[in-house]
Order: structure tokens, then sequence, then C-alpha cells
């Protein structure tokens, strides 16, 4: 293809974003390009993205031709295995027929058409065409059958190379966008208020939705990194745990009390796995997500509160330092 491949697309941003440190002197001599914003990063990502999702389907369809190719090959096998059967059925019939002409003295008619002794001009007539039908048939279901073969012989060749080249392209492709994950998890930033030796320094709930810098930042880069199905709900009132004191957020995967969708369900597999990644710069507590614990250093299991809520099957719950 003449196409150039995502990866060949999206080398002026890698090699952009590659540059993390470079002396002031360096970059004023060489004119370095400026490090891409995370706006521009999230750009190239959605593109890329998109690229990989064409490749993928006009890879489908491919497969989907040659099934079709395959499937009229067969069936045109078929039929010319039943043309034969037929001619095969007939060149007998005709054959009984010359040995009765034979032993009669009769003059020999021509080889695959020879009529019943005595036949009339009319008899020989119709049992000719009804012989050159047949014959017709079978010509025209060999003819149909090396078509439909070859057509599916050309499209194995030809999804063999596509197959080759899609997935090439694809693997450039995501390889850059593994590239462009990796630079945007760079660009989370770090909480403020920790301390030398570690520890998180108290903050105060500030705002109108009554929560902390820290679990403001967490949620913002969540709406940032995900896209959210449902409500995000923060603060609220009583009931002990870190809600009341604006340090704890839910994030829904379903309505209700319901189970969340096999997609959604998913969805907030990933958001808890990039919150416990990201857990250091973020400055978050633990993680509950059906009816499990993480503070950090792997799931521990709960005990059953009795409801879907209750054991967080439909939201995951993180709670910051």
């Amino acid at each position: 293809m003449a196409a150039a491949s995502p990866a060949h697309l999206a080398i002026g941003v890698i090699t952009a974003a590659a540059v993390i440190f470079i002396p002031a002197t360096v970059s004023s001599a060489a004119g370095a390009e400026p490090k891409p914003t995370e706006a521009q990063l999230r750009k190239e990502l959605k593109g890329l993205n998109q690229k990989v999702d064409k490749l993928i389907e006009r890879y489908n369809l491919k497969r989907v031709e040659l099934a079709k190719a395959k499937q009229a090959a067969e069936v045109a096998e078929k039929r010319l295995a039943t043309a034969e059967e037929a001619l095969t059925a007939a060149r007998g019939r005709v054959s009984e027929l010359a040995n009765l002409r034979y032993q009669n003295g009769g003059m020999a008619l021509p080889t695959w058409v020879v009529p019943p002794d005595g036949a009339s001009a009319a008899l020989l007539e119709q049992l000719t065409a009804e012989q050159t039908a047949v014959v017709q048939g079978v010509v025209d279901a060999r003819d149909e059958k090396k078509n439909a073969a070859d057509e599916a012989a050309a499209l194995a060749r030809d999804i063999s190379a596509d197959t080759a080249e899609v997935a090439e392209q694809r693997d450039e492709a995501e390889d850059v966008i593994d590239d462009i994950q990796k630079k945007l998890k760079d660009l989370i930033p770090f909480s403020t208020g920790r301390r030398s030796d570690g520890s998180w320094a108290p903050q105060l709930p500030s705002g109108a939705d009554n929560i902390t810098g820290r679990t403001r930042l967490m949620r913002e880069q969540l709406r940032k990194n995900f896209r959210l199905p449902f409500s995000v709900g923060c603060f609220r009132s009583g009931g002990g745990g870190e809600h009341p004191l604006g340090r704890a957020c839910d994030f829904m995967m379903s309505t209700g009390g319901s189970l969340p969708s096999a997609v959604n369900n998913a969805l907030g597999d990933s958001i808890a796995a990039w919150t416990i990644e990201n857990r250091n710069k973020l400055g978050v507590k633990y993680v509950i997500w059906k009816q499990r614990i993480n503070h950090g250093s792997g799931w521990s299991p709960m005990s059953n509160r009795g409801s879907v809520t209750e054991n967080h099957f439909d939201h995951v719950h993180i709670s910051m330092q």
C-alpha cells in the first residue's frame, strides 16, 4: 500500500515527546521543539486509535469476502459432482442403446448419441438434445467450479498478503499508542501535601463540592483518562469513612443497585487498576471494587455486606490520604 503507516504519521509527536530534559544551552543551540502538551498527545492518541479501528475493519471485511468465495467454490463443486453423475448415467444409457443397435446390424451413430433400433427422427432429435443439454450442463458446472476456485485462490493469496500488511500496520500503530500512553502517565500531576518521609499531610475540604484538593485532582484525572458512564459521588454527610471528610469518591458503573454490563464491568477493572498504579502520585489511600480492597499491595477479600451496592459491585470506591 502507498499510504503511510500510523507510526510514520505520528513520528513527529513521538520524537518531540521523547525530549524530557535538555540543558538550556543545547536547547537554544539546536532549536529543540517544546514538549507536546497533554491536549496534543490526547488528540494524537485519538487519531491513532481511529486508524487502528479502520485497519481492523478492513481486515475483517477481507475475511468475510474470502469466506463467501470459499462457500461459492463448495457449491460449484457439488453442482459439478451432480452433473458428472448425470453424465455418467446418460453415457451408460447410450452405451446400452449402441449395443442394441450393433446387435441388430444397424449403422452406428455418433459415439455419444446412439438411438434405439428403429428410432424415429423425432426421437433421435430429442435424444440428441437431451445429451447435448447434459454435456453442456457439465461444461457449465466445470467452468463455474474453476471460476469459483480461481476466485477463492486469488482471495486467499490477497488476504494472506493483506493480513500480514494489516497486522504490521496495526502493530506499528499500537506501539505508538503505547508510547503516547506512557507519556500521558508522565503528565499525571503529583498531588500536594506529600511529606519527605512519604506520608501525606491532612487537607481541609474546600469548594462547592466539599472535597479536598487531592480528591478533586484524582476525580478530574479519572474524568480525563476514562469515559465515565454514570455519576461520580464524593462528599456525603454521615455514614463514616472518608466521604464525610471529603476524601473519597464513588465512580458508578451501573444504576439502581444493579450489576454492571460486561463493558462497564471491564471499565471498572481498568479504573481500579489505573488508580492503584498511580496511587503514589495522587495520594490514594485504598480502592474498593467487587467486594475487595486494595491498599497498594494487592487485593484482599471483604465480608459480605448484603447488597450489590454495599459490596461495591456497582461502583469503584476510591479513598484518599
